[in-house]
């Protein structure tokens, strides 16, 4: 016997600011669901959550939950007005008794139920409203952005929570690595249209590739029917009096059915340019020790940065990344030991409290009072990279409406703010970038940009991140900070630390710390191996050149495609170039593995 579904939204629609977020919304959340939420910033994902749990109201349409079913939603802002604590609140709608429950998710989420409300930080209160929602153990839970604030242990538990729980869930998360473990089906808002597939979000990529290129398609053959249609309309009319009028109001209805069409928002015009190219050597840091009181920061560690290095920091919350990184660069002093920085150096910084913005400034007064922005005698201008422009013109290039533009930033959404963050810092030319939590709400397509664009990117990077997936595609060298002052530096991105981190831990001390080591070499660095034909050493010499070269090429086409209009104006050039790709693509993957087949023989 079939069950009744958890949630039912039928024909719901909602319009904010004139503007419809939807439009006759159907959906349905069954029992065991485990349901990935996509979409872009400000594509409606919260909204619809929100709708999901009945704290917001839609214009029309019916929202339909069982008797005796219970929805849990994670608040981003929870109201904390009657709360001493942190686990007053958590602990709010537990039955009596049952407080031992919010001790068990507190203890995995490292979450301190004695906090004072009056001195918990953002990141400690969505913790706070995280724990409420686990403790409480609804029917179904709706998890709008729960990694967010969390460090990879805590996610990595979380995750194991979920996979073994039986209740429902709907997630919102840019963390790609938490949403390929977790999700068996996806929901993907696109430009006020919901559709769902069965399958969870390691296919979603290709799937909205192949939904956008029939569009594509749709829309092209269309636009060739109206060209087509309009040529006889205007021919017929030439050739003879009496006209056709049931054609010549078809053509018509098909010219109002393209206007109403909605373009696909463009991406990001991200952009960063390198300053003047500083010294090979970027950072020498020798014996650096750090504390607070009784709390080691880092015991003895040292750390060699080159030119061209993205160097990520990994560890628990609290355990000092961001003082790390501030003594790398010279903001915080050590107790012992030294940093020695690099020549020419241009430090742009992204930091995670997103200081320099001010929440009730307007989009357009954060970047024009900015002096490192600011156009002498305009107030309508901002410096990006030297060159003035526009400040709607800008605030375009990162996909905000002219409207937008005299709103306070306390209007915008978290994605929003950390995009308007990445507008400031990509303004000036820089060469080192230092970036805390940069990817704290973004959506997976502004991701992928950033990521993009960290790549080809001249400079050296330092990155504070707690997401997997993001430390795994940038990442050279991972610095994992672990407590008590140990610090260790590992090659490659956050898999291949976890890969070496059981055997490390077993031969580590157990008092006092190991000091962290240089960066290890990557490709182009290696020594040349003994155990190798003289062929072979020369093909391994041969490849990172020949991996930049790849790398580089798959860029241009990749920026070539990002093109909306180029199928519909070149469909020969859109074609031949994404055979290119796919060509690039797939010799980069052959000579990726070849180099690493050569190096592990050497």
């Amino acid at each position: 016997m079939a069950r009744a579904p958890l949630l039912q939204l039928s024909s719901i629609s909602l319009t904010f600011g004139g503007n419809p977020v939807f439009d006759d919304l159907s959906l349905t959340v069954q029992p065991g669901d485990r349901i990935a939420l996509v979409g872009r910033n400000g594509s409606g994902k919260s909204t619809l959550m929100k709708v999901m749990a009945g704290l917001a109201e839609p214009d029309r349409g019916l929202r339909t939950v069982p008797p005796g079913v219970t929805v849990g939603y994670m608040e981003q802002e929870p109201d904390l007005t009657r709360f001493a604590t942190l686990g007053d609140f958590a602990a709010s709608a537990l039955p009596e008794g049952q407080d031992y429950r919010l001790a068990v998710v507190a203890e995995g989420l490292k979450f301190d139920p004695s906090t004072p409300v009056a001195t918990a930080s953002g990141g400690e209160r969505r913790r706070a409203a995280l724990a409420k929602l686990l403790a409480e153990a609804p029917e179904l839970m709706l998890l709008d952005e729960p990694t967010n604030h969390l460090d990879i242990q805590a996610i990595e538990w979380l995750e194991r929570e979920l996979s073994e729980t039986r209740t429902a869930f709907v997630l919102i998360s840019h963390d790609r690595a938490f949403l390929r473990a977790l999700s068996k089906a996806t929901l993907w808002i696109d430009r006020g249209e919901v559709r769902r597939r069965e399958a969870g979000f390691e296919g979603f990529e290709d799937w909205r590739e192949t939904v956008w290129a029939e569009e594509d398609e749709a829309r092209h053959k269309l636009d060739r029917k109206i060209k087509a249609e309009a040529k006889w309309a205007v021919e017929g009319i030439s050739a003879r009096r009496k006209r056709n009028m049931g054609r010549v109001r078809a053509l018509q209805a098909l010219r109002a059915d393209r206007a109403a069409q909605i373009r696909r928002q463009g991406t990001a015009a991200f952009a960063l340019e390198s300053g003047p190219t500083s010294g090979k050597k970027v950072i020498e840091a020798q014996g650096l020790t750090k504390a607070y009181g009784d709390k080691a920061i880092v015991k003895g560690f040292s750390l060699r940065v080159l030119r061209g290095d993205r160097v990520a920091f990994v560890g628990p919350n609290g355990v000092g990344k961001t003082t790390l990184l501030k003594m790398l660069t010279g903001e915080v002093q050590p107790d012992a030991g030294t940093v020695t920085l690099g020549t020419s150096l241009e430090i742009a910084v992204f930091d995670q409290t997103r200081t320099r913005l001010d929440l009730d400034a307007s989009l357009w007064d954060n970047l024009t009072v900015d002096p490192l922005m600011r156009v002498s005698g305009a107030s309508d201008q901002v410096m990006v990279r030297g060159t003035p422009k526009h400040v709607v013109a800008y605030l375009k290039d990162f996909l905000f409406d002219e409207a937008q533009a005299r709103a306070p930033v306390r209007s915008l959404s978290g994605g929003e703010r950390a995009r308007l963050l990445l507008a400031k810092l990509m303004a000036q030319p820089s060469n080192l970038l230092i970036l805390d939590e940069p990817t704290n709400d973004l959506d997976v397509e502004t991701l992928d940009l950033l990521q993009d664009i960290l790549g080809d990117y001249d400079g050296t990077v330092l990155v504070v991140s707690h997401d997997r997936d993001f430390i795994d595609r940038i990442a050279t060298s991972t610095v994992a900070m672990e407590g008590g002052g140990r610090a260790q530096a590992y090659p490659g991105g956050w898999s291949d630390y976890a890969a070496q981190r059981p055997a490390v831990e077993a031969d580590a001390p157990k008092s006092g710390g190991r000091p962290a080591t240089a960066v290890a070499a990557k490709p182009e660095t290696a020594a040349k191996p003994a155990g190798l034909s003289f062929t072979e050493k020369k093909r391994l010499d041969d490849l990172p050149a020949l991996i930049e070269r790849l790398e580089a090429e798959i860029g241009k086409l990749g920026a070539l495609l990002e093109d909306p209009a180029l199928f519909t104006r070149e469909p020969v050039k859109f074609r031949k170039a994404t055979e290119a790709l796919t060509e690039r693509q797939r010799s980069l993957e052959a000579a990726e593995s070849e180099w690493l087949n050569l190096a592990e023989r050497a």
